[in-house]
């Protein structure tokens, strides 16, 4: 027998409760989720982005409040230690480079300086360079790219030929060249502040060319979309079209750029340090405690582990952090 008309049949039945469901329930609206909720949805889910960001927050910190956290283990970066360096082979006593609870990490050969709060203090200099420089291409670049793919023509043929001289150039072999020639003194500045604020300027310089380049390409794709056409028709000037339809749907490429540049700026500040045209002591800097440690790494190892340890970690989680971030903002993404 069939089942009366008035009774609902098995498979009709979830469907109706759950209709019923969503009707009856109390102040549940259905809503939209943004571009920004979707991508952070997506970054909780990649565990080894979120740890690589974790280790960047934290190394970051460490940076601001690097005076306190050496003021709390009551050490400095210029305080030399005499007694604790062997006389004889001009190493720290002990084992693993004079490690003890005094000193985190040990002390530096020869001058017996302090290397946890030298490396702390080195965080500094590595993320101020590696944020700022980053931050000088992107301004530069996105601006510049922008411009040459909106507008096109003679403005695109020359800032693309820009780009192309800049690209053609010995980066490296150019800074180390142009930091080696800059006064001890500008715009207030003197000594590593004058080093610090040069190598900024010029890492930056040298790094818009590759955010134009990206930029200037979906600058290219996005100007012929139909909310650009749209806003167009509507009677929108080009600066409205530029600054307010095109760069907001930039953010997600310039973002995930910044964070691949970064590390390969903080990079850029330890192969600097690293060759001598970079900061200068007492200032410390991971690069430049890399070179001193190649006369000792034989006898005291732990003096060119410490800083290498340290790039080689900011570096990776900087990297993981990135790709998360690229995956998340990828509407394409499969994760």
């Amino acid at each position: 027998m069939t089942a009366p008309l008035h009774e609902p049949t098995a498979d009709a039945a979830p469907s109706a409760t759950a209709e019923a469901a969503v009707a009856t329930a109390p102040g549940k609206a259905v809503t939209g989720r943004s571009l920004g909720r979707i991508a952070w949805e997506r970054l909780k889910r990649d565990r080894l982005a979120l740890t690589g960001g974790a280790v960047v927050l934290v190394l970051i910190i460490i940076a601001v409040f690097a005076p306190v956290i050496t003021h709390l283990v009551g050490q400095s970066t210029t305080e030399h230690h005499e007694d604790l360096i062997d006389p004889l082979f001009s190493t720290p006593k002990g084992s693993l480079g004079g490690i003890s609870g005094e000193h985190l990490l040990g002390v530096e050969p020869v001058s017996g300086r302090d290397v946890f709060a030298r490396t702390v203090y080195g965080a500094r200099v590595s993320l101020l360079v590696g944020f700022l420089s980053a931050l000088v291409a992107i301004v530069v670049g996105s601006v510049l790219g922008v411009l040459a793919g909106y507008f096109g023509g003679w403005l695109d043929s020359i800032i693309s030929r820009i780009m192309d001289m800049l690209l053609s150039f010995p980066q490296l072999l150019f800074i180390i060249a142009l930091v080696s020639v800059m006064p001890n003194s500008m715009l207030g500045l003197t000594g590593t502040g004058v080093r610090i604020f040069v190598m900024i300027l010029v890492i930056g310089f040298f790094g818009w060319p590759y955010v134009g380049r990206v930029v200037r390409g979906q600058t290219l794709s996005l100007r012929e979309r139909e909310y650009v056409d749209a806003a167009r028709s509507l009677g929108a000037g080009r600066i409205y079209i530029l600054f307010k339809e095109l760069l907001p749907n930039l953010i997600a490429p310039i973002i995930v750029y910044a964070t691949m540049m970064i590390p390969t700026n903080i990079l850029t500040e330890a192969a600097l340090s690293f060759l001598g045209v970079g900061v200068k002591p007492p200032t410390a800097s991971w690069g430049q405690m890399l070179s001193a440690a190649l006369s000792y790494y034989e006898s005291d190892p732990m003096y060119m582990i410490v800083p290498g340890l340290a790039i080689f970690i900011t570096v990776l989680s900087f990297n993981l952090f990135g790709d998360g971030v690229r995956d998340a903002l990828d509407p394409k993404g499969t994760r």
